[in-house]
């Protein structure tokens, strides 16, 4: 992959937990998914694109799960952030084992392991050619880590967001209940929210849209399909205007 083939110039990837689990015994954090996204991002950082990431939390905790407990949502969401820092501190220790600088900037103060979130030092670490983890989502409740994704990218003023998925894009139903499900290969953000289809929430398709911010869902874990997306190739579904 050279810089010459690539169409987008800064792009978002958004990665939930469950992706980092491992696939056999279930465990939260697995190294070789770790590793795998880790060459995922480095193969697509030497063609010189800029990168920022959202990681969910969903494989170490839901906030939406507490309240099977009697943890209100509000904490139990605070929780979830929570959760969101340690993926992100274990994504970014297996991309500096690939020689890639990394920062994790979160919407929560922990002055201790990641730099709070300020825009014009995101935007500075991406301009240095380091890649930039956001962790914590949006730091406030209610809000998905999708809507996180969404909110950073236009901040950010990302050219595109990447759903990492570990399906090959968006499907009329679930593919794994219904044989009969088919794949878009393009869709609008209009038909995307009005179809319910729940790859993302509304407020995540709704501002991108907004803001002209194309979505691309991919198998983010075979091998070249990252690359293949930033040079503007079909891959998975694309959502957009």
């Amino acid at each position: 992959m050279n810089k010459r083939g690539v169409k987008f110039k800064r792009i978002l990837i958004k990665l939930s937990g469950e992706a980092f689990q491992n696939p056999k015994d279930g465990e939260p954090l697995d190294t070789e998914v770790l590793n795998s996204a880790a060459e995922q991002i480095a193969a697509v950082k030497a063609a010189g694109v800029e990168i920022a990431i959202v990681v969910g939390g969903g494989n170490i905790y839901r906030g939406q799960a507490g309240t099977e407990c009697g943890i209100d949502r509000t904490t139990g969401d605070y929780m979830g952030m929570l959760a969101t820092v340690i993926n992100s501190l274990a994504l970014q220790s297996a991309l500096e084992r690939k020689g890639i600088y990394t920062r994790v900037m979160t919407s929560i103060a922990m002055a201790a392991v990641a730099e709070p979130f300020i825009r014009r030092r995101a935007m500075r670490h991406l301009e240095k050619g380091r890649v930039v983890i956001f962790g914590a989502g949006t730091g406030n409740p209610f809000f998905t880590t999708d809507s996180a994704a969404a909110l950073r990218a236009s901040e950010i003023g990302a050219d595109l967001l990447v759903k990492g998925t570990k399906v090959d894009g968006v499907y009329t139903a679930d593919p794994l209940k219904d044989p009969q499900a088919t794949r878009y290969t393009t869709i609008t953000y209009h038909e995307a929210i009005s179809k319910r289809l729940r790859v993302m929430d509304t407020a995540a398709f709704s501002l991108c849209q907004e803001n002209h911010i194309p979505i691309i869902v991919c198998n983010f874990f075979k091998k070249g399909e990252l690359a293949r997306a930033v040079q503007g190739e079909p891959v998975g579904t694309l959502v957009g205007d």
